[in-house]
């Protein structure tokens, strides 16, 4: 099973979308995957439930900067913006709320998305997406 298809299982296991990646990804750069599902656990339904930008997105840049020299923060940087353009590019926009057509920070925009299946039907596609540009990125 190929990294990209791992990531995409581990949000159908019941991983949110940040603890996909990274738990995925993490280890490539000496993150244990346990701590990975740690550092990324709060990072889901676009930062705790806020609909903010989607956790595959903040997993992906969390992985980016673990591949990055610590000194080299303009590096990481332009890595970052490079997957964020192409994030965008592929599927419309980072935000959460937007990718999902509904705002899950609030009880009524939650029990929509649940209602809809939306978690279920988009955000494998989010985390598959984002961890194809990864691949690209990492390369």
């Amino acid at each position: 099973m190929s990294d990209i298809e791992r990531a995409a299982a581990g949000f159908g296991q019941g991983l949110n979308c940040a603890q996909s990646i990274v738990s995925t990804y993490g280890p490539r750069f000496g993150l244990e995957r346990e701590l990975a599902l740690k550092v990324a656990s709060g990072l889901g339904g676009g930062i705790g439930h806020l609909g903010e930008t989607c956790g595959a997105v903040t997993g992906a840049i969390i992985v980016i900067g673990l591949k990055g020299d610590a000194s080299a923060t303009e590096q990481t940087y332009a890595l970052v913006a490079q997957f964020l353009e192409r994030f965008k590019a592929r599927h419309g926009s980072i935000m959460c709320r937007e990718l999902l057509g509904c705002d899950i920070s609030t009880p009524a925009g939650l029990e929509t998305a649940r209602d809809k299946g939306l978690f279920e039907e988009r955000c494998p596609n989010f985390v598959r997406g984002a961890a194809e540009i990864l691949e690209e990125i990492l390369s």
